[in-house]
Protein backbone atom coordinates (compact mmCIF):
# COMPACT_ATOMS: atom_id res chain seq x y z
CA UNK A 1 0.00 0.00 0.00
CA UNK A 2 2.97 2.39 1.23
CA UNK A 3 4.77 1.71 -2.48
CA UNK A 4 1.54 2.54 -4.23
CA UNK A 5 0.94 5.50 -2.44
CA UNK A 6 4.48 6.84 -3.21
CA UNK A 7 3.51 6.22 -6.87
CA UNK A 8 0.27 7.84 -6.63
CA UNK A 9 2.22 11.13 -5.33
CA UNK A 10 5.30 10.81 -7.56
CA UNK A 11 2.53 10.99 -10.45
CA UNK A 12 0.43 14.08 -8.71
CA UNK A 13 3.52 16.02 -8.14
CA UNK A 14 6.01 15.77 -11.27
CA UNK A 15 3.94 17.98 -13.21
CA UNK A 16 3.50 20.21 -10.50
CA UNK A 17 6.89 20.56 -9.39
CA UNK A 18 8.14 21.18 -12.60
CA UNK A 19 5.75 24.11 -13.44
CA UNK A 20 6.88 25.45 -9.85
CA UNK A 21 10.52 25.27 -11.00
CA UNK A 22 9.75 27.05 -13.92
CA UNK A 23 7.90 30.33 -12.20
CA UNK A 24 11.12 29.98 -10.08
CA UNK A 25 9.65 28.69 -6.60
CA UNK A 26 11.80 26.53 -4.95
CA UNK A 27 11.60 23.37 -2.54
CA UNK A 28 11.95 26.08 0.38
CA UNK A 29 9.25 27.86 -0.66
CA UNK A 30 6.61 24.89 -1.33
CA UNK A 31 8.16 23.40 1.89
CA UNK A 32 6.83 26.16 4.09
CA UNK A 33 3.35 26.64 1.96
CA UNK A 34 3.01 22.40 2.81
CA UNK A 35 3.36 23.05 6.71
CA UNK A 36 0.57 26.17 6.37
CA UNK A 37 -2.19 23.28 4.00
CA UNK A 38 -1.00 20.90 6.49
CA UNK A 39 -2.20 22.77 9.32
CA UNK A 40 -5.15 24.13 7.75
CA UNK A 41 -6.59 20.77 6.82
CA UNK A 42 -6.08 19.67 9.98
CA UNK A 43 -8.37 22.30 11.41
CA UNK A 44 -10.91 21.49 8.73
CA UNK A 45 -11.25 18.26 9.33
CA UNK A 46 -12.04 18.24 13.55
CA UNK A 47 -15.37 17.46 14.07
CA UNK A 48 -17.82 20.17 14.68
CA UNK A 49 -17.94 22.08 17.73
CA UNK A 50 -14.37 21.01 18.79
CA UNK A 51 -11.31 23.34 19.09
CA UNK A 52 -8.34 21.23 18.66
CA UNK A 53 -5.34 22.41 20.89
CA UNK A 54 -2.11 22.86 19.29
CA UNK A 55 -0.73 19.19 20.88
CA UNK A 56 -3.87 17.59 18.59
CA UNK A 57 -2.61 19.19 15.59
CA UNK A 58 1.07 18.81 16.25
CA UNK A 59 0.35 14.91 16.54
CA UNK A 60 -1.64 14.45 13.27
CA UNK A 61 0.65 16.88 11.11
CA UNK A 62 4.33 15.99 12.46
CA UNK A 63 4.68 19.91 13.09
CA UNK A 64 5.84 21.07 16.11
CA UNK A 65 3.75 22.86 18.53
CA UNK A 66 5.40 25.87 18.50
CA UNK A 67 5.45 26.08 14.48
CA UNK A 68 1.53 25.30 14.73
CA UNK A 69 0.88 28.26 17.02
CA UNK A 70 2.40 30.84 14.56
CA UNK A 71 0.68 29.39 11.69
CA UNK A 72 -2.61 29.02 13.52
CA UNK A 73 -2.31 32.87 14.42
CA UNK A 74 -1.54 33.45 10.94
CA UNK A 75 -4.52 31.27 9.33
CA UNK A 76 -6.71 33.38 11.66
CA UNK A 77 -5.90 36.80 9.81
CA UNK A 78 -8.32 36.46 6.80
CA UNK A 79 -7.54 36.85 3.43
CA UNK A 80 -8.85 36.68 -0.15
CA UNK A 81 -10.41 33.46 -0.13
CA UNK A 82 -10.41 31.13 -3.45
CA UNK A 83 -14.67 32.13 -4.11
CA UNK A 84 -13.90 35.99 -4.04
CA UNK A 85 -10.99 35.80 -5.86
CA UNK A 86 -12.68 34.11 -8.78
CA UNK A 87 -15.70 36.29 -8.58
CA UNK A 88 -15.00 38.10 -11.95
CA UNK A 89 -13.86 34.65 -13.35
CA UNK A 90 -16.91 32.74 -12.80
CA UNK A 91 -19.39 35.49 -13.63
CA UNK A 92 -18.20 35.83 -17.31
CA UNK A 93 -18.14 32.49 -17.58
CA UNK A 94 -21.48 31.29 -16.54
CA UNK A 95 -22.69 34.00 -18.74
CA UNK A 96 -20.81 33.14 -21.96
CA UNK A 97 -22.47 29.68 -20.38
CA UNK A 98 -26.36 31.04 -20.51
CA UNK A 99 -25.59 32.46 -23.92
CA UNK A 100 -24.74 29.24 -25.66
CA UNK A 101 -27.54 26.93 -23.64
CA UNK A 102 -30.35 28.83 -23.39
CA UNK A 103 -32.15 28.77 -26.36
CA UNK A 104 -33.61 32.43 -25.96
CA UNK A 105 -30.15 33.46 -26.76
CA UNK A 106 -29.73 31.20 -30.08
CA UNK A 107 -30.81 31.31 -33.61
CA UNK A 108 -32.56 28.81 -35.10
CA UNK A 109 -29.52 27.06 -36.09
CA UNK A 110 -28.02 26.97 -32.66
CA UNK A 111 -25.49 29.76 -33.02
CA UNK A 112 -25.38 32.62 -30.12
CA UNK A 113 -27.40 35.67 -30.83
CA UNK A 114 -25.91 39.25 -31.69
CA UNK A 115 -27.74 41.03 -28.62
CA UNK A 116 -28.31 44.72 -27.80
CA UNK A 117 -27.55 46.59 -24.19
CA UNK A 118 -31.55 46.65 -23.82
CA UNK A 119 -34.55 46.15 -26.53
CA UNK A 120 -37.35 48.04 -25.83
CA UNK A 121 -39.36 45.55 -27.45
CA UNK A 122 -39.11 42.97 -25.29
CA UNK A 123 -36.50 40.72 -27.34
CA UNK A 124 -33.26 38.85 -25.80
CA UNK A 125 -30.72 41.35 -24.72
CA UNK A 126 -27.98 41.44 -22.52
CA UNK A 127 -29.53 42.76 -19.42
CA UNK A 128 -31.90 39.37 -19.75
CA UNK A 129 -28.74 37.42 -20.58
CA UNK A 130 -27.25 38.43 -16.94
CA UNK A 131 -30.61 37.53 -15.11
CA UNK A 132 -31.01 34.29 -17.42
CA UNK A 133 -27.30 33.89 -15.93
CA UNK A 134 -28.11 34.96 -12.15
CA UNK A 135 -25.61 37.60 -12.37
CA UNK A 136 -26.11 41.09 -10.47
CA UNK A 137 -24.03 43.11 -12.05
CA UNK A 138 -24.25 45.96 -14.50
CA UNK A 139 -24.42 44.84 -18.18
CA UNK A 140 -21.06 47.10 -19.58
CA UNK A 141 -19.03 45.76 -15.90
CA UNK A 142 -19.36 42.40 -17.63
CA UNK A 143 -19.03 43.23 -21.37
CA UNK A 144 -15.99 44.85 -20.77
CA UNK A 145 -14.59 41.87 -18.10
CA UNK A 146 -15.74 39.86 -21.73
CA UNK A 147 -13.97 42.17 -23.71
CA UNK A 148 -10.81 41.78 -21.92
CA UNK A 149 -10.50 38.14 -22.52
CA UNK A 150 -11.45 38.72 -26.18
CA UNK A 151 -14.82 36.51 -25.65
CA UNK A 152 -17.14 39.45 -27.08
CA UNK A 153 -16.86 42.01 -29.62
CA UNK A 154 -19.11 45.38 -30.11
CA UNK A 155 -20.64 45.17 -33.88
CA UNK A 156 -21.45 48.48 -35.78
CA UNK A 157 -24.68 49.22 -34.00
CA UNK A 158 -23.63 48.73 -31.13
CA UNK A 159 -24.55 45.24 -30.60
CA UNK A 160 -22.68 42.71 -28.25
CA UNK A 161 -21.80 39.23 -30.73
CA UNK A 162 -19.69 36.28 -28.91
CA UNK A 163 -16.31 35.42 -30.57
CA UNK A 164 -16.05 32.12 -28.90
CA UNK A 165 -18.80 29.06 -27.15
CA UNK A 166 -16.46 28.65 -24.10
CA UNK A 167 -14.76 31.23 -21.61
CA UNK A 168 -11.15 30.67 -21.25
CA UNK A 169 -9.17 32.54 -19.00
CA UNK A 170 -6.58 35.48 -20.42
CA UNK A 171 -4.29 36.41 -18.37
CA UNK A 172 -1.72 34.02 -16.22
CA UNK A 173 -3.68 34.98 -12.52
CA UNK A 174 -7.04 34.02 -13.98
CA UNK A 175 -5.50 30.51 -15.59
CA UNK A 176 -4.59 29.89 -12.09
CA UNK A 177 -7.64 30.19 -10.64
CA UNK A 178 -9.35 28.47 -12.59
CA UNK A 179 -6.64 25.61 -12.81
CA UNK A 180 -6.68 25.79 -8.66
CA UNK A 181 -10.52 25.14 -8.70
CA UNK A 182 -11.21 22.65 -11.66
CA UNK A 183 -8.15 20.22 -10.33
CA UNK A 184 -8.97 20.93 -7.41
CA UNK A 185 -12.54 19.58 -7.28
CA UNK A 186 -11.22 16.83 -9.91
CA UNK A 187 -8.74 15.62 -7.38
CA UNK A 188 -11.34 15.76 -4.08
CA UNK A 189 -14.06 13.79 -6.35
CA UNK A 190 -11.21 11.05 -7.17
CA UNK A 191 -10.42 11.08 -3.37
CA UNK A 192 -13.67 10.35 -2.25
CA UNK A 193 -14.18 7.56 -4.83
CA UNK A 194 -10.96 6.16 -3.28
CA UNK A 195 -11.99 6.49 0.19
CA UNK A 196 -15.45 4.47 -0.90
CA UNK A 197 -16.92 6.12 1.62
CA UNK A 198 -20.50 7.36 -0.44
CA UNK A 199 -21.63 7.15 -3.84
CA UNK A 200 -19.15 7.32 -6.26
CA UNK A 201 -18.97 10.69 -8.22
CA UNK A 202 -17.82 10.62 -11.94
CA UNK A 203 -14.65 10.29 -12.79
CA UNK A 204 -14.08 8.27 -15.94
CA UNK A 205 -11.60 8.90 -19.31
CA UNK A 206 -11.05 7.32 -22.37
CA UNK A 207 -7.28 6.35 -23.12
CA UNK A 208 -6.00 5.24 -26.32
CA UNK A 209 -2.17 5.09 -27.55
CA UNK A 210 -2.07 3.79 -30.35
CA UNK A 211 -2.65 6.59 -32.40
CA UNK A 212 -1.10 8.07 -35.84
CA UNK A 213 0.49 11.50 -35.18
CA UNK A 214 -1.54 12.30 -38.55
CA UNK A 215 -4.70 11.29 -37.28
CA UNK A 216 -4.44 13.75 -34.27
CA UNK A 217 -4.72 16.51 -36.54
CA UNK A 218 -8.76 15.76 -37.53
CA UNK A 219 -9.30 14.08 -34.19
CA UNK A 220 -8.41 17.26 -31.86
CA UNK A 221 -11.81 19.79 -33.06
CA UNK A 222 -14.01 17.04 -33.11
CA UNK A 223 -13.20 16.01 -29.67
CA UNK A 224 -13.23 19.87 -28.84
CA UNK A 225 -16.94 20.00 -30.60
CA UNK A 226 -17.77 16.67 -28.69
CA UNK A 227 -16.29 18.49 -24.99
CA UNK A 228 -18.44 21.49 -25.70
CA UNK A 229 -21.52 19.52 -26.65
CA UNK A 230 -21.87 17.74 -23.37
CA UNK A 231 -21.18 20.79 -21.17
CA UNK A 232 -23.45 22.91 -23.35
CA UNK A 233 -25.89 20.19 -22.44
CA UNK A 234 -25.09 19.66 -18.78
CA UNK A 235 -25.58 23.78 -18.45
CA UNK A 236 -29.01 23.47 -19.75
CA UNK A 237 -29.71 20.36 -17.64
CA UNK A 238 -29.21 21.98 -14.82
CA UNK A 239 -30.76 25.43 -15.61
CA UNK A 240 -33.95 23.91 -15.74
CA UNK A 241 -33.59 21.84 -12.44
CA UNK A 242 -32.39 24.74 -10.48
CA UNK A 243 -35.07 27.20 -12.10
CA UNK A 244 -37.81 24.46 -11.59
CA UNK A 245 -37.08 24.52 -7.49
CA UNK A 246 -38.58 22.32 -5.09
CA UNK A 247 -41.11 24.43 -3.37
CA UNK A 248 -39.32 23.17 0.22
CA UNK A 249 -38.86 26.43 1.63
CA UNK A 250 -35.12 26.69 2.58
CA UNK A 251 -33.21 23.52 1.40
CA UNK A 252 -30.20 22.61 1.90
CA UNK A 253 -27.80 24.51 -0.64
CA UNK A 254 -25.22 22.25 -2.77
CA UNK A 255 -22.81 22.93 -5.74
CA UNK A 256 -21.11 20.52 -8.36
CA UNK A 257 -18.13 20.92 -11.31
CA UNK A 258 -18.80 18.81 -14.15
CA UNK A 259 -15.70 19.36 -16.30
CA UNK A 260 -13.95 17.60 -19.23
CA UNK A 261 -10.18 17.60 -20.08
CA UNK A 262 -8.16 16.48 -22.85
CA UNK A 263 -4.20 15.77 -22.82
CA UNK A 264 -1.94 13.86 -25.74
CA UNK A 265 1.87 13.27 -25.41
CA UNK A 266 4.07 10.52 -27.10
CA UNK A 267 2.77 7.14 -26.79
CA UNK A 268 6.09 6.16 -25.18
CA UNK A 269 5.88 8.82 -22.31
CA UNK A 270 4.15 7.90 -19.10
CA UNK A 271 5.25 10.39 -16.79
Amino acid sequence: MEQDLNRLLRRLLRPLVGMLMRHGVGYIALRDLLKEVYVEEALCQQPAGGEPTDSTISLVTGINRREVRRLRERAATPGETLREAMTGVNMAARVVAAWVANPDFRAPDGTPLTLTLHDGAGGPDFDKLLRAARVDVRARTVIGELERADIVARTADGGVRLLRTAYTPSTPRDKMLFMGANIGDHLRAALHNLAGTGPAFIERALFHNGIEAGQMEALRPRLADMADKLLRDAHEVVGEATSAGTGGGEPAMRRLRLGVYYYEADAQDQS
